[in-house]
């Protein structure tokens, strides 16, 4: 199957900004969506919302660091739709400060979501996508995992690793799969929020107002990937505004 009509995508993280983005353009195009994030009214609100514009969107609640919950999101898609071609892994954890804040909690938290998040999608999607032969992971990264600046050195190193994940499972996937990574640079959604530093926080926040493109940016490099050729596999897109250094 190439383009993106008829082909079913589960976006994780979909509940808000680039998640949500990107599920509302995929559907736009064509594509069935399995919708996952740990807030259901926002979820339900998005699926409605797909589904009354003439689209095919279910979604569960999915907190992407229990490997269960995962699983359940691709068996949904498979029970409702009979497949699944493309795993967006968009769920990610930005709680910025600098490393003397010793907010080791929120370190681990970072790693439990961005990491180990990433991990339980391959564990769940893989077996259905060797079955199936064929299957695409696209995997929202970051500028964090090519540019270390003070205060992100924990969420940069997470963003460095699921590059080297994604990389590997590329060299690993054989000629039937496909896997993208794309890195955003600032981009205009809640993730100053997150900072529970009001330095860093203030700091982001007052980049993201004056650099910022929408989540629909990103949407749309995510888009590109997977419409490509079946024999097409784009394996990195770096994306950032170009006021952004």
């Amino acid at each position: 199957m190439t383009g993106i009509k008829g082909k079913v995508v589960a976006v994780t993280g979909a509940s808000s900004g680039i998640g949500e983005a990107t599920a509302l353009l995929l559907a736009e195009r064509g594509a069935r969506l399995v919708l996952g994030a740990r807030r259901t009214e926002r979820l339900e609100a998005l699926a409605g919302r797909i589904v009354r514009a003439g689209g095919e969107a279910v979604h569960l609640r999915t907190d992407v660091t229990r490997a269960e919950d995962l699983r359940a999101l691709v068996a949904l898609a498979e029970e409702r739709f009979g497949r699944l071609d493309v795993l967006v892994s968009n769920a990610g954890a930005g709680t910025i400060s600098p490393l003397d804040d010793l907010r080791t909690d929120e370190w681990d938290h970072m790693v439990d979501v961005n990491i180990k998040g990433l991990l339980h999608g391959i564990g769940a999607a893989l077996p259905v996508f060797r079955a199936q032969g064929s299957g695409q992971f696209v995997v929202t990264a970051s500028t964090a995992a090519y540019r270390i600046v003070p205060a992100m050195a924990v969420y940069a190193g997470t963003k460095v690793a699921v590059r080297a994940i994604c990389e590997g499972l590329r060299q690993e996937a054989g000629p039937a799969l496909r896997v993208t990574t794309v890195s955003p640079g600032v981009t205009a959604t809640d993730f100053a929020d997150a900072s529970t530093n009001d330095r860093v926080r203030a700091d982001i926040a007052r980049m993201r107002d004056e650099l910022a493109f929408p989540p629909v940016s990103i949407a749309r490099a995510i888009a590109f990937a997977v419409e490509q050729p079946a024999d097409v596999d784009v394996n990195e897109i770096v994306v950032r505004p170009t006021a952004q250094s």
